[in-house]
């Protein structure tokens, strides 16, 4: 019986489960699968699909298996096999014994291959590419059938043996489905179940130079693992009566249930592998994990966390209908974690010198500095101060307009943790007229963060000792593409790229505790945004941070908005 009895179904994948424990079709079972291709990395499309399967599994005690759909060797690799199992785990999901390779069903789905010619229901075809494709009609006319549909079951043994035997070249001979030439889902119209290939596979090697389509593999593949329900994408819905075809026609006892469900669709982004294949295999982006990618691979290193994932997976839900997510709710949710989690700590991105003139020459003191303003229990680490500082240049203008509130000639400030100090003098390169360093003085009498008299100040800014601060390289990371759906304007999605999706800034000072940041460390840099250690990068005495969202966030205006 159902293992959600406290609360009904949240959408309608759930409601078939309900109605099939109702019904008892599975007797009762719940077993679901995450099959992805070994030829690319996961991205936050398949993150949504991971979350569905493992997580349907987790709420009905079930099972969900790994298997990896490897049935065409080009592209293939060991290296995607690591990455897909790496990313699976990091966003919290595990498999136990159940990891599966649909090559581990090679010799059985051949043996189904042939136990469909003896049927009389799939038969060796030898016309070409193009044949094939005048043959098979379109959305209007009905296909014809091919000249070598109705050879004799014999002859069809022998030539898909030969096939097998690797006898002849490639796209000599295709095995097909014996279905209905005339069906108006064209997938019907007996579509290819193997076709040669003369291509090594990463895992089986030179042992075959047959391989199975997808829609043969993955349907066998699934009863040979006793699945219950298939859980796929919506572009699989006019699939399915191929899905179900095969598996009737071999009269399997285990016929699982296919379900379709919308992919998500985020803006500002590409999921297409193929699309993303291109940007990494013309140098477009750094590689699979670079963070501009929307790669898991890419969002761990530049600081995303599983848990924002996957509650931004849980915020989407599940619908039967396609639609763009806009991808600033992914931001908001990733703001939302590491808000709770991040420690705080201060990092001035264009530093700009500051000289206190009445600050004693070589005196050095240290202020207690929390690392969470709302979590004691976080901590806290002293941040050395001394004479000489560095304030991001940001947060000084020698002519302020109104309503800038930082730190200008004559005006007051606060350091954050600090004292109040106020600008007295600015001096320029006179070669460039570009501010070079400031003067201030400070009020000793301000070191709690009040002043005496009650003065008050409008702004407080973050700052670093110049002597003690750390160099450090910060990248900052932005949106890959500047529109919102690349896809729509046309078929070179490279001319949408966005040219300031990366600014690397190398000379950075970042406060001392951060001397031991381990690589992949999240963190928030005041008044700035969220940041990572990189993962790659970062070693060595060598810091790097990348970005990985900033403290704007306009999503969680429009959630406080609608909830008024």
């Amino acid at each position: 019986m159902s293992q959600n009895n406290s609360t009904p179904p949240s959408d309608f994948i759930r409601d078939i489960i309900e109605e099939h424990f109702r019904s008892n079709r599975f007797d009762g079972r719940v077993a679901t699968r995450f099959p992805p291709e070994p030829n690319g990395y996961l991205h936050i499309g398949h993150a949504k699909s991971v979350c569905l399967n493992f997580g349907i599994a987790v709420q009905y005690k079930g099972t969900c298996n790994m298997r990896m759909d490897d049935t065409d060797p080009v592209g293939e690799t060991q290296e995607f096999v690591d990455s897909i199992l790496r990313d699976v785990k990091w966003l919290g999901f595990g498999w136990e014994d159940r990891l599966y390779y649909a090559s581990d069903y090679y010799n059985q789905l051949y043996r189904y291959a042939v136990e469909l010619i003896r049927r009389g229901k799939a038969y060796v075809c030898s016309l070409s590419a193009d044949e094939t494709r005048e043959y098979r009609g379109n959305l209007t006319e009905p296909g014809r059938e091919s000249p070598y549909r109705n050879h004799s079951i014999e002859e069809n043994l022998d030539l898909f043996e030969r096939m097998r035997a690797g006898e002849f070249e490639e796209g000599a001979h295709v095995l097909r489905a014996r279905i209905d030439m005339a069906s108006p889902n064209m997938t019907m119209r007996d579509p290819v179940m193997y076709r040669i290939k003369k291509e090594p596979h990463y895992r089986t090697g030179s042992q075959w130079c047959i391989y199975p389509m997808y829609d043969f593999a993955h349907c066998l593949s699934d009863s040979i693992e006793n699945i219950t329900h298939s859980i796929c994408t919506l572009e699989f819905e006019n699939n399915r009566p191929l899905y179900d075809w095969y598996l009737d026609a071999l009269e399997l006892k285990s016929h699982p249930q296919q379900i379709e469900f919308a992919r998500l669709n985020l803006s500002f982004t590409i999921l297409s592998k193929r699309r993303l294949i291109e940007l990494v295999e013309k140098g477009y982006v750094g590689g699979w994990n670079d963070p501009r990618m929307p790669t898991l691979a890419g969002m761990r290193r530049r600081g995303y966390t599983p848990e924002a994932i996957r509650n931004f997976c849980d915020r989407i839900g599940v619908a039967k209908n396609d639609s763009i997510v806009d991808v600033a709710l992914l931001e908001h949710c990733v703001r939302e974690d590491l808000n709770e989690k991040a420690p705080r700590v201060m990092a001035v991105l264009r530093p700009l010198k500051v000289i206190i003139d009445n600050y004693p020459e070589g005196k050095e003191e240290e202020f207690d500095c929390p690392y969470h303003p709302q979590n004691a229990g976080m901590g806290s680490r002293k941040v050395p101060f001394s004479r000489v500082i560095y304030i991001d240049r940001e947060d000084f203008l020698e002519h302020p307009p109104k309503k800038f509130y930082r730190l200008a000639p004559g005006r007051e400030v606060r350091l954050r943790y600090g004292y109040f100090v106020k600008c007295v003098n600015v001096v320029k390169d006179p070669a460039t007229g570009e501010v070079r360093e400031i003067h201030c003085t400070y009020d000793p009498g301000t070191r709690s963060g009040f002043a005496p008299d009650g003065r008050k100040v409008e702004a407080t800014i973050h700052w670093v000792s110049a002597v003690h601060s750390l160099p450090a390289e910060v990248r900052l990371y932005d949106r890959l593409f500047q529109t919102a759906n690349p896809l729509e304007e046309g078929p070179d999605i490279t001319g949408f790229l966005n040219p300031k999706s990366l600014e690397v800034l190398r000379s950075c000072r970042v406060e001392p505790s951060l001397v031991n940041a381990a690589p992949g460390s999240r963190f928030q840099f005041e008044r700035v945004g969220y940041f990572c250690t990189d993962s790659i990068d970062s070693s060595g005495g060598n810091l790097v941070f990348n970005r990985t969202v900033s403290l704007r966030d306009s999503w969680a205006k429009i959630l406080e908005k609608a909830k008024k």
